[in-house]
């Protein structure tokens, strides 16, 4: 299902907290011990783990973002919808990274929910180096 921000507001998918630098901070932290553990599972060659933990990499440093703004999700698609929003519309935030983490979730959602995907090494080395780039991304969004 696709989700435009304005859906994600209405059915209270993204939502109003008070802004919290602490959670951002335990978040990019949490982002930083799953890409570790991504680039572990890929040199062991558990390509599917080292996907999973990419994209969880770039879930939780795109979500440290909603924390510092005071922002909190309920939906995965929404984070993107929210980055959209907030930082591509007003160019502090490439498109791309957008469309990135989009098809991060994409790729873990096939990984997690269909029985017949597995993930390569190919696109286990290319979600690890896409999360490594996102997550400087995020931190630079910090900063802001």
């Amino acid at each position: 299902m696709t989700f435009k921000f304005e859906d994600c507001i209405k059915g209270n998918l993204l939502r109003k907290v008070p802004a919290s630098e602490q959670k951002a901070e335990r978040s990019i932290k949490k982002a930083k011990m799953w890409l570790s553990e991504a680039k572990t599972s890929i040199d062991n060659k558990s390509f599917n783990s080292a996907v999973m933990g990419a994209y969880l990499t770039m879930f939780h440093s795109a979500r440290a973002v909603l924390f510092k703004d005071g922002w909190r999700e309920k939906s995965h698609a929404c984070i993107s919808r929210y980055l959209d929003e907030k930082y591509v519309k007003s160019e502090k935030l490439d498109k791309k990274w957008v469309q990135i983490l989009d098809y991060q979730r994409n790729l873990r959602h096939e990984d997690q929910y269909n029985i017949v995907f597995y993930s390569t090494e190919e696109e286990a080395d290319k979600a690890i180096q896409s999360a490594k780039l996102f997550l400087l991304e995020m931190e630079k969004l910090l900063q802001i």
